[in-house]
Protein backbone atom coordinates (compact mmCIF):
# COMPACT_ATOMS: atom_id res chain seq x y z
CA UNK A 1 0.00 0.00 0.00
CA UNK A 2 1.31 3.41 -0.93
CA UNK A 3 0.66 5.96 1.78
CA UNK A 4 -1.54 8.94 1.05
CA UNK A 5 0.11 12.35 0.83
CA UNK A 6 0.03 14.22 4.14
CA UNK A 7 -2.62 16.67 2.92
CA UNK A 8 -4.96 13.86 1.82
CA UNK A 9 -4.49 11.99 5.10
CA UNK A 10 -5.12 15.21 7.06
CA UNK A 11 -8.37 15.85 5.16
CA UNK A 12 -9.63 12.32 5.78
CA UNK A 13 -8.78 12.68 9.46
CA UNK A 14 -10.62 16.03 9.63
CA UNK A 15 -13.70 14.49 7.99
CA UNK A 16 -13.69 11.58 10.45
CA UNK A 17 -15.36 13.86 13.00
CA UNK A 18 -18.28 15.05 10.87
CA UNK A 19 -19.15 16.29 7.38
CA UNK A 20 -17.51 19.64 6.74
CA UNK A 21 -17.19 22.34 4.11
CA UNK A 22 -13.81 23.43 2.82
CA UNK A 23 -13.07 26.22 5.27
CA UNK A 24 -13.98 23.97 8.20
CA UNK A 25 -11.65 21.28 6.83
CA UNK A 26 -8.80 23.81 6.68
CA UNK A 27 -9.47 24.88 10.28
CA UNK A 28 -9.68 21.28 11.55
CA UNK A 29 -6.46 20.27 9.77
CA UNK A 30 -4.71 23.26 11.32
CA UNK A 31 -6.04 22.30 14.76
CA UNK A 32 -5.27 18.57 14.37
CA UNK A 33 -1.68 19.32 13.34
CA UNK A 34 -1.12 22.02 15.96
CA UNK A 35 -0.50 24.45 13.13
CA UNK A 36 2.12 22.31 11.36
CA UNK A 37 -0.06 21.59 8.31
CA UNK A 38 -1.49 24.72 6.76
CA UNK A 39 -3.81 24.23 3.82
CA UNK A 40 -4.52 26.92 1.31
CA UNK A 41 -7.57 26.81 -0.94
CA UNK A 42 -5.61 25.51 -3.97
CA UNK A 43 -4.09 22.54 -2.12
CA UNK A 44 -7.37 21.83 -0.34
CA UNK A 45 -9.60 21.75 -3.40
CA UNK A 46 -7.05 19.94 -5.59
CA UNK A 47 -6.84 17.22 -2.95
CA UNK A 48 -10.61 17.14 -2.45
CA UNK A 49 -10.99 16.52 -6.20
CA UNK A 50 -8.54 13.63 -5.96
CA UNK A 51 -10.28 12.16 -2.91
CA UNK A 52 -13.65 12.44 -4.66
CA UNK A 53 -12.25 10.69 -7.75
CA UNK A 54 -10.76 7.94 -5.56
CA UNK A 55 -14.11 7.40 -3.86
CA UNK A 56 -12.76 8.20 -0.39
CA UNK A 57 -15.09 11.15 0.14
CA UNK A 58 -18.40 12.28 -1.30
CA UNK A 59 -20.33 15.49 -1.42
CA UNK A 60 -23.22 15.67 1.02
CA UNK A 61 -26.53 16.58 -0.62
CA UNK A 62 -27.53 20.13 0.27
CA UNK A 63 -30.52 20.56 2.53
CA UNK A 64 -31.02 24.13 1.45
CA UNK A 65 -30.62 25.01 -2.22
CA UNK A 66 -29.59 28.54 -1.19
CA UNK A 67 -26.56 27.07 0.59
CA UNK A 68 -23.51 27.71 -1.57
CA UNK A 69 -21.02 25.73 0.47
CA UNK A 70 -20.28 22.17 -0.47
CA UNK A 71 -20.01 19.71 2.38
CA UNK A 72 -17.99 16.50 2.22
CA UNK A 73 -17.99 13.29 4.22
CA UNK A 74 -16.05 10.05 4.28
CA UNK A 75 -17.35 7.09 2.32
CA UNK A 76 -16.95 3.48 3.47
CA UNK A 77 -13.84 3.32 1.28
CA UNK A 78 -12.58 6.51 2.94
CA UNK A 79 -13.09 5.08 6.42
CA UNK A 80 -11.31 1.88 5.36
CA UNK A 81 -8.40 3.81 3.87
CA UNK A 82 -8.09 6.01 6.96
CA UNK A 83 -8.00 2.87 9.11
CA UNK A 84 -5.23 1.37 6.93
CA UNK A 85 -3.20 4.56 7.21
CA UNK A 86 -3.67 4.71 10.98
CA UNK A 87 -2.67 1.04 11.35
CA UNK A 88 0.54 1.78 9.46
CA UNK A 89 1.30 4.73 11.74
CA UNK A 90 0.50 2.68 14.88
CA UNK A 91 2.95 -0.01 13.72
CA UNK A 92 5.57 2.63 12.95
CA UNK A 93 5.22 4.19 16.41
CA UNK A 94 5.47 0.77 18.07
CA UNK A 95 8.61 -0.05 16.09
CA UNK A 96 10.20 3.33 16.76
CA UNK A 97 9.55 2.99 20.51
CA UNK A 98 11.24 -0.40 20.51
CA UNK A 99 14.20 0.87 18.53
CA UNK A 100 14.52 3.95 20.71
CA UNK A 101 14.41 1.82 23.87
CA UNK A 102 17.03 -0.56 22.44
CA UNK A 103 19.43 2.12 21.25
CA UNK A 104 22.92 1.94 22.69
CA UNK A 105 23.75 4.56 25.25
CA UNK A 106 26.58 6.87 24.32
CA UNK A 107 29.79 6.50 26.20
Amino acid sequence: MELLPQVAFSILLALSLQPRHGYEVMQQVNEDSSGKVKLGPAALYTTIKQLLASGFIEEVPRQDEAERRRYYKLTKAGWDRLEQELNYFRSSVKLSRKRFADRPSEA
